[in-house]
């Protein structure tokens, strides 16, 4: 094993991409001491869910789509990526559009603003299908246990429209804690 000692390294004047790399495609760079400018995955933690939950109502509602993460030092950023499967369902109107919202709490904190998805229905008693997909940089200040959750409406109420969390495909959570 050889040592490389140096204070600065620079790529050559005539790399126009200015990139330095370290290491081949599948070698493994180690850290020894602390590294700054570098980002750094602490940890990963993911849940997915395929039951379904129907949701008439306009007041947000839990899907059962949660994660618990504990941040390694309260500098740490969590970074939140949700997918949700969803359905509309118009019970017997046609050509009429669902639209659900989705939204990510820490705890109770609402931490990102819904996400709305439109699903346009056009035979009577019609299903349609469509996705949700929400991402959020949080910064908890906190070494103590998070949960993250999604939660969901019917922007617009009447009788007759729903939206579910359909079981057919998985809706999934993911938490990656970034070392700053």
């Amino acid at each position: 094993m050889s040592t490389l000692k140096v204070s600065t390294i620079e790529p050559l004047d005539s790399d126009t991409t200015k990139t330095i790399t370290i290491g081949s495609a599948g070698d493994t760079v180690n850290f020894a001491g602390a590294a700054t400018g570098v980002g750094k995955l602490g940890q990963v933690v993911t849940a997915t869910t395929s039951t379904e939950v129907t949701n008439t109502s306009t007041s947000y509602a839990d899907i059962g789509l949660s994660a618990t993460i504990t941040p390694t030092a309260t500098s740490s950023k969590i970074y939140v990526i949700a997918s949700v499967s969803i359905l509309g369902t118009t019970g017997g109107s046609s050509n009429q559009n669902v639209t659900t919202q989705h939204r990510i709490l820490r705890g109770s904190t609402q931490i990102v603003n819904y996400n709305t998805s439109r699903i346009n229905l056009s035979s009577n008693y019609g299903d349609a299908g469509n996705a949700s997909s929400l991402t959020v940089l949080d910064s908890p200040s906190s070494t103590s246990e998070l949960t993250f959750k999604v939660q969901q409406r019917v922007e617009t109420a009447n009788s007759r429209s729903s939206i579910s969390q359909f079981n057919s495909t998985a809706s999934t959570i993911t938490l990656m804690e970034v070392l700053t």
